[in-house]
């Protein structure tokens, strides 16, 4: 798995490449409080290039969420979501509480 991540003045771009399995989503999951401890709540996650995600990486976009949204500070969204991943998460009933977005530019005019 490799992040990147791109700053811009509203919001955080992390650009998640590979596999997000119960070997990688601790890392990911570190990445995504380390932006909130630094006071960054509005946070865009770009799929586009991701190959799988463990339900480790779903608890880890779950608790990001609910520290973006706490206070009414942010929130989390998701950009380019591949379909398989698209229907883990329609399974796990997680698609109510992330809003898609088909591009990156889109997402983070969002915020």
């Amino acid at each position: 798995m490799e992040i990147t991540i791109q700053e811009f003045k509203h919001c955080d771009l992390f650009k998640v490449k590979g596999r997000v399995d119960s070997a990688s989503a601790p890392e990911f999951s570190k990445a995504l409080e380390k932006a909130n401890n630094d006071g960054h709540f509005k946070i865009a996650i770009d799929m586009s290039e991701l190959e799988y995600m463990s339900s480790a990486g779903f608890r880890a976009l779950l608790a990001t969420q609910r520290n973006c949204k706490r206070y009414n500070r942010g929130e989390l969204v998701l950009v380019s979501v591949p379909e398989r991943i698209r229907e883990a998460l329609e399974l796990a009933g997680f698609t109510e509480l992330f809003k898609t977005f088909n591009d990156s530019i889109e997402a983070v005019g969002s915020f």
